[in-house]
């Protein structure tokens, strides 16, 4: 018995070598803690960005050349809404330890044992000592998620939205204002946003593109008016524009000119990998196109 309470207390000892110096100092990371919390929410959804570019990337969506500004743009409106984070102590600099710090550290050194031995002869079996100790497995620990809630997106873009209030000539916001808004698909004011920004980028295909497409998207999928109008300016900017080309393309199916969407298709087909899956699917609209040609 008596071996049992040295034990206890050698134990103790150790524990508080551990616990008392850190309680004696100020925590910089409690000091942190919130405005990391914050930062969570914002560094998710440009997240998604990313993953949302690379995909349009891997579909032909996005050309390889606006790939790298747009990743770039992304990651620099990451690093601004991250940055701020506490600045580093001066080297050499001493933190003093407030004496409710202190008073909190007395507190547990002397507290503890003493609840400790109380709360055992209240609700502890003393007999039970050179008994076998009984292991409890613990329980897994919850699942965590860093991933955002729609309510978390929403609050991100009419941040954007608000600023660019504010800052109307920033054409890259206005991209990805668009970008955000065509993910939600709210594609009546993604059309808004990619307005904005082709006044203030009025020579880039791929933007014109992504304009007739949200544009389409807005009036029950049809391309017919000002999106094929948009076409013809992209296409006009960069003949080989793929995103431009398949659009064309289902712009003149939909008129029923199966040859000119074919046409399109095919020059679309010319600069993108064979073995893809955008391949498969404007080849299998291209055969479509075809058959319908000869019915007519």
């Amino acid at each position: 018995m008596i071996l049992f309470w040295l034990v206890c207390a050698l134990l103790i000892v150790i524990a508080f070598a551990f616990v008392l110096p850190t309680a004696l100092q100020r925590n910089d990371k409690s000091q942190r803690a919130v405005a990391d919390e914050r930062k969570l929410a914002n560094i998710a959804i440009y997240r998604d960005q990313l993953s949302e570019l690379e995909a349009d990337v891997k579909n032909g969506i996005v050309s390889e050349e606006q790939y790298p500004q747009d990743r770039d743009e992304i990651e620099r409106r990451l690093l601004e809404d991250t940055s701020g984070a506490a600045p580093a102590k001066r080297k050499g600099a001493t933190a003093t330890v407030p004496a409710a710090n202190r008073n909190t550290a007395y507190a547990i050194a002397f507290g503890l044992p003493l609840a400790a031995v109380i709360l055992y002869f209240q609700v502890g079996t003393p007999d039970s000592i050179t008994g076998a100790p009984r292991v409890e497995s613990p329980s897994p620990p919850a699942a965590q998620t860093n991933e955002p809630t729609q309510e978390q997106i929403e609050g991100r873009v009419a941040e954007l939205a608000k600023r660019l209030q504010s800052n109307p000539n920033d054409v890259q916001g206005w991209i990805m204002l668009g970008r955000s808004y065509r993910s939600m698909e709210r594609y009546g004011e993604a059309a808004g946003a990619y307005a904005k920004a082709t006044e203030l980028k009025p020579n880039d295909a791929d933007l014109l593109a992504d304009y007739a497409f949200v544009s389409a998207m807005a009036n029950s999928q049809r391309l017919a008016g000002q999106p094929t109008e948009l076409l013809n300016q992209a296409l006009k900017l960069d003949p080989e524009n793929v995103k431009a080309l398949e659009l064309a393309g289902l712009a003149a199916f939909q008129a029923k000119d199966y040859t000119k969407a074919i046409e399109y298709w095919q020059r679309a087909l010319k600069k993108i990998p064979p073995d893809s899956d955008v391949t498969r699917a404007i080849q299998s609209r291209i055969d479509e196109a075809k058959t319908l040609a000869g019915n007519k």
